[in-house]
């Protein structure tokens, strides 16, 4: 009986290092800024209101301005799709403001494919593809960073990420999508993320 408690308390000390290092690894990739040349930027999507882009979503269309004023990539890939009801999709509403913001059209890919990150970047990556590359530099908040840079490699893609300094997560929601997203990354992980967003839809 001892050895079983024994082994069942190191399994469980196991499994809540590891779930605690995918948390902090969440804090820390999405506080740094990998932005380097690549084939695109991809950003990724968040709710639109009738073709205008939430304030959340805004804020890292806003950052991708910055990184295309840069010089870091020749396209701007725009992912998400729509909502039973909406006349746009997440794609269409960021290449828009993308557009108004200075973002040559020509230079936009409306990728309006995908309820999930994993559906997106799917897309993202028959794109490039198609286009011969391969390196992507992902637009998201902070919290969403690790997973979408995860999903992304194991999709195939070289891929880094640079967070919206502007994001309007704070406080403690930002302390509980982190825990909620590193938990989440700990998992998909081990079960692969396409069947962790079948699970929670």
């Amino acid at each position: 009986m001892k050895t079983l408690l024994r082994i069942v308390s190191v399994a469980v000390s196991l499994a809540l290092a590891y779930v605690t290092g995918s948390v902090v690894q969440t804090w820390l990739v999405g506080r740094g800024d990998d932005a380097r040349a690549v084939d695109a930027i991809v950003v990724m999507g968040a709710a639109q209101y009738d073709g205008r882009p939430s304030r959340q979503l805004q804020s890292r269309l806003d950052h991708v301005v910055t990184l295309w004023e840069a010089g870091w990539a020749p396209l701007v890939l725009t992912t998400g799709g729509s909502r039973p009801g909406d006349r746009f999709t997440e794609a269409e509403a960021s290449a828009t403001y993308l557009i108004g913001a200075g973002v040559p059209e020509d230079a936009i890919d409306r990728r309006s494919l995908g309820a999930t990150t994993r559906e997106s970047l799917v897309a993202v990556r028959e794109v490039l593809r198609e286009r011969g590359g391969n390196r992507v530099l992902i637009v998201t908040d902070p919290f969403h960073a690790l997973r979408s840079r995860t999903i992304a490699r194991q999709l195939g893609l070289e891929a880094w990420t640079s967070s919206t300094p502007s994001s309007l997560v704070h406080g403690w929601q930002d302390v509980r999508f982190h825990l909620r997203e590193g938990v989440g990354v700990a998992i998909g992980r081990i079960i692969g993320f396409d069947r962790l967003e079948r699970l929670t839809g």
